[in-house]
């Protein structure tokens, strides 16, 4: 059976020893199979661009675990969005107001009806495109 990386949430990261949780060859192995085991991984490292990208790039739902200042990264939070709508909930306030990131936002939110429009700035919600986008 094929399982989600939320099902699986990067279980096996969670149960090694704090010190490999500070590996970045060990972190980055684990964010490549299942983007959402940046959550366990070592603080320092959820602020690593290269370990964060990998994670956002397998699951944009590990954006929710990535260190505040690459929350505005335009390329991490870009790449979050287009795997999973809903990681605009966890992007920098600035980012919700930009109009390419939202409408990769609520294109690639199809099976929940493009509902990630509920997280974009409020002007955006009166942006003929990408409401057409999230309904469509």
């Amino acid at each position: 059976a094929v399982t989600s990386d939320r099902q699986c949430g990067g279980s096996a990261l969670r149960f090694a020893a704090d010190t490999l949780k500070s590996d970045r060859d060990i972190v980055l192995a684990a964010v490549s199979r299942s983007g959402s085991a940046l959550q366990f991984a070592a603080e320092s490292l959820k602020s690593d661009r290269e370990i964060v990208l990998t994670a956002v790039s397998r699951s944009g739902y590990a954006l929710r675990f990535a260190g505040e200042s690459l929350k505005s990264d335009r390329e991490i939070v870009l790449a979050a969005v287009t795997s999973d709508g809903f990681a605009l909930r966890s992007v920098a306030e600035s980012m919700k107001g930009d109009q390419e990131i939202v409408l990769a936002a609520v294109t690639s939110d199809r099976q929940c009806g493009g509902s990630a429009l509920r997280f974009a700035a409020d002007t955006l919600k009166s942006d003929r495109d990408i409401v057409l986008a999230a309904v469509s």
